[in-house]
């Protein structure tokens, strides 16, 4: 038996169902689009909302989602797929160099991210009827859950790794799996997890801020907050990450994933400063 100073990640990616895989990555996002409807509907029940508005929420989060980070993955990261691999672009599957159903893989956040700005404004003014701020704030909240079933789905599926770590350092994890694009197995830091549990940490303090202060009255500030965490997060683990595919926009040493977090910080700042203009006087 080997025996290395370091964790080897090495799990089975999926239950064989057949000629079929069902991909744990792919049931990661349907644990986070379930228990971010139940979370969603609870808010509903303290907001006395009718909970008639929470299908057509949940379906266009769930087409914003998947479709934006996609699109978005595709356009930032990979935007050579289109003439090599067309339907893979759109499809859970791969045509070349064969056919094979792939799950859901290739998302960007920041593409799901855009998507979800514009499918909540519609959601907003054509079918809920109400101020957009207002339903972002609640969004946030199950976004961040959603978030860390996503990363934990990348670790299972030893992608979006880290840097090479030293095989002395508590974080270095050996993924055999890993993409061949990353050259030689080495221990490397788990991404992943580290998103991950900044992810479920601020929808803990997002919860709390819910539950127990005035700040969802304060339309706007909940979800600058939660922007400015969730895109410094993931602003300071790119610094460990390896780099995801080509590198469409950098700033100096910093990478595109960095570079295109910074707006969404320094919207989530103003937003949490004009949020008191917004304050809803019947609480």
């Amino acid at each position: 038996m080997l025996h290395t100073p370091f964790f080897v990640w090495n799990p089975v990616k999926g239950i064989q169902l057949g000629g079929f895989m069902l991909h744990f990555y792919s049931l990661m996002f349907v644990l986070a689009f379930g228990l971010g409807f139940k979370v969603m509907e609870k808010m509903f029940k303290i907001d006395n909302v009718d909970a008639k508005y929470l299908e057509p929420l949940f379906i266009l989060t769930i087409v914003g989602t998947i479709l934006g980070a996609r699109l978005g993955h595709v356009y930032f990261y990979e935007p050579e797929l289109v003439k090599k691999d067309f339907w893979a672009v759109f499809l859970p599957i791969r045509t070349q160099p064969k056919f094979e159903f792939t799950g859901f893989s290739g998302l960007a956040s920041h593409g799901a991210t855009i998507a979800l700005i514009l499918t909540t404004l519609y959601y907003s003014f054509k079918v809920i009827k109400k101020n957009p701020l207002w339903v972002y704030d609640r969004l946030g909240i199950v976004v961040a859950l959603g978030g860390t079933f996503v990363r934990i789905g990348n670790f299972i599926n030893s992608e979006i790794i880290g840097k090479i770590a030293s095989e002395d350092s508590p974080f270095a994890v050996l993924f055999p799996q890993m993409s061949e694009e990353y050259g030689a197995t080495v221990p490397r830091y788990p991404s992943q997890l580290f998103e991950a549990v900044g992810y479920i940490t601020l929808f803990a303090i997002l919860w709390w801020l819910y539950n127990h202060t005035d700040k969802k009255y304060q339309q706007g500030w909940l979800f600058g907050f939660f922007f400015i965490v969730l895109w410094s997060i993931r602003f300071f683990v790119e610094f460990l990450k390896e780099p995801q595919g080509d590198e469409f926009i950098t700033l100096g040493t910093l990478n595109t994933g960095q570079v295109l977090s910074i707006p969404f910080i320094l919207i989530g700042v103003i937003l949490m400063l004009v949020s008191k203009r917004f304050s809803l006087s019947n609480r």
